[in-house]
């Protein structure tokens, strides 16, 4: 077990899926968080934003038709796009994989082996 190493993760996904079996294959097992089951906060959101380098935005399903139906669009604020978030997770791009104070977004799958 790689307890420094956490996985956003959605098994319905099939990227999500190829991003842990990669992971896998490089012997890490690493901390499954099903986030749709275990929504982040907005702290959390904020934190891992930091880890990615990235915008709100950057990290959202804005092709999710919840999307537009909350009235979000590409030049929301980033404080609101943050509280959707975490009161919808699904609107959260996945995977995205933790390591330290690092993320990346796994999307395409191999993204993920920039931080091993």
């Amino acid at each position: 077990m790689h307890d420094d190493i956490i996985i956003w993760h959605n098994p319905r996904c099939s990227k999500s899926r190829a991003a842990l079996k990669l992971l896998e294959e490089h012997g890490i097992t690493p901390k499954v968080r099903r986030y749709l089951d275990e929504p982040p906060s907005e702290a959390e959101i904020r934190d891992v934003l930091a880890r990615l380098g990235k915008r709100p935005i950057e990290i959202m399903r804005t092709k999710e038709p919840l999307f537009r139906e909350l009235g979000l669009s590409k030049e929301s604020d980033d404080e609101t796009l943050i509280r959707a978030m975490a009161a919808h997770p699904r609107l959260i791009e996945r995977p995205i994989v933790i390591r330290g104070d690092r993320a990346v977004l796994g999307r395409p799958p191999e993204k993920v082996r920039e931080i091993l």
